[in-house]
């Protein structure tokens, strides 16, 4: 079987809003569905030439990327199927859809993830016995118990401890993706890259980037008093959003002039012990850095990485000898939020963004997207911009 090489020519996504918030009545086919068909006419496709939707998401159940193709206005024909590795989910179903057009399976796949926490159905345990009541589940079992709290703090606690990260310094660099946050927004970097699902400025911003004071975020109660270090103000907190990408194959890639693309060169995938959460995308990362031999590190010109925690951006920075200016240089999930299965979908976009569609003056070529999900486990994946 021939390998293929794949493009991501299009990438777009939502503004993400706190739950209850800017998309509290959407269900996730409202949610996705606009944003697959603005990422297909970016890529000027056609949407009886997708062959296939992959989505990402935690907490829908059931196949929602059958719910999203139809609502999308993808033909009945498209096939659908949806991934769930928590909070990788988003970047996993890209990844899967990079590997189906490598294949030769596809020419053409919209992948990303979509995270409709507001409106996502109620999971119930059943109980043990006849006298007992059902108990409601939460939507990360090892996480926290409001929407606020971050995904999963006991275990983002454990880092900061065992790597010395100070209080002071997590909420140093917090405010700093606040401020890299509205910088970007100022700036219009986000132009081009947001849906807004409705014509009005809310829809075109993230509705957590609201700039607070580092004494505000000093006087902030930890989760775990009196020693805790994490709070609501250096944790990222979950949100309501999609993101998608389209993958085409060399064909279909030529046939549309050879425009501005994402190719993915490697990723990895690790687990890390339970309880060390926090560290799994460093983990991740190391992983893929062992696999490109002959790469030299200097040369990724940034890091998109949704963080739990600032502590994990902190950690990312020190273990890997990563310059911090890399890393989120348009704020991360501290400061936008984190939409669960779709935070890695929402950083391969992101991606595109600074490396295609508008490129930084001080722009290279290759850029990393990297997450850790719920269970100790790590995904780390390479980019390269094709211009």
């Amino acid at each position: 079987m021939a390998f293929v090489p794949s493009y991501i020519v299009a990438a777009r996504r939502t503004a993400l809003g706190r739950i209850g918030g800017l998309h509290r009545s959407r269900r996730i086919a409202d949610l996705a569905a606009p944003v697959v068909r603005a990422a297909l006419a970016d890529a000027e496709i056609d949407a009886s030439e997708v062959d296939e939707l992959i989505v990402g998401n935690a907490s829908e159940g059931g196949n929602p990327a059958r719910l999203i193709s139809l609502a999308a206005g993808l033909p009945e024909t498209v096939a659908a199927h949806s991934i769930d590795r928590q909070c990788a989910s988003g970047l996993d179903a890209i990844l899967a859809a990079v590997r189906l057009v490598q294949a030769g399976d596809a020419d053409v796949v919209v992948a990303g993830g979509a995270e409709s926490l507001s409106t996502a159905p109620w999971r119930v345990a059943k109980p043990r016995s006849l006298y007992q009541l059902p108990q409601f589940l939460r939507v990360d079992p090892a996480g926290a118990d409001t929407a606020d709290a971050p995904v999963p703090f006991e275990a983002s606690e454990h880092l900061p401890r065992r790597l010395g990260i100070s209080r002071a310094r997590q909420d140093a660099v917090a405010l700093r993706s606040f401020l890299k946050a509205e910088a970007a927004r100022e700036a219009r970097r986000f132009v081009g890259e947001i849906v807004p699902l409705r014509g009005n400025a809310e829809e075109a911003r993230d509705q957590s980037v609201v700039e607070p004071a580092l004494e505000d975020l000093a006087e902030m109660t930890p989760f775990t008093p009196p020693d805790g270090t994490l709070t609501p103000g250096n944790t990222s907190s979950l949100h309501d959003g999609a993101a998608f990408v389209v993958v085409v194959s060399s064909r279909v890639w030529r046939a549309r002039g050879k425009p501005g693309a994402l190719v993915l060169r490697s990723a990895a995938a690790l687990g890390v012990a339970p309880g060390c959460d926090g560290e799994a995308p460093v983990a991740a990362l190391r992983k893929l850095y062992d696999r490109l031999n002959g790469f030299r590190r200097d040369e990724v010109s940034v890091f998109e990485l949704s963080e739990s925690s600032a502590a994990q951006e902190i950690a990312m920075a020190d273990l890997l000898e990563i310059n911090p200016d890399l890393i989120n240089p348009d704020g991360g999930a501290i400061a936008r939020g984190h939409p669960l299965g779709a935070a890695g979908a929402v950083l391969a976009v992101r991606l595109f963004s600074r490396l295609v569609r508008a490129p930084q003056p001080d722009a290279g070529r290759y850029g990393v997207a990297t997450l850790g999900a719920i269970g100790g486990l790590g995904l780390a994946a390479l980019f390269e911009a094709a211009r």
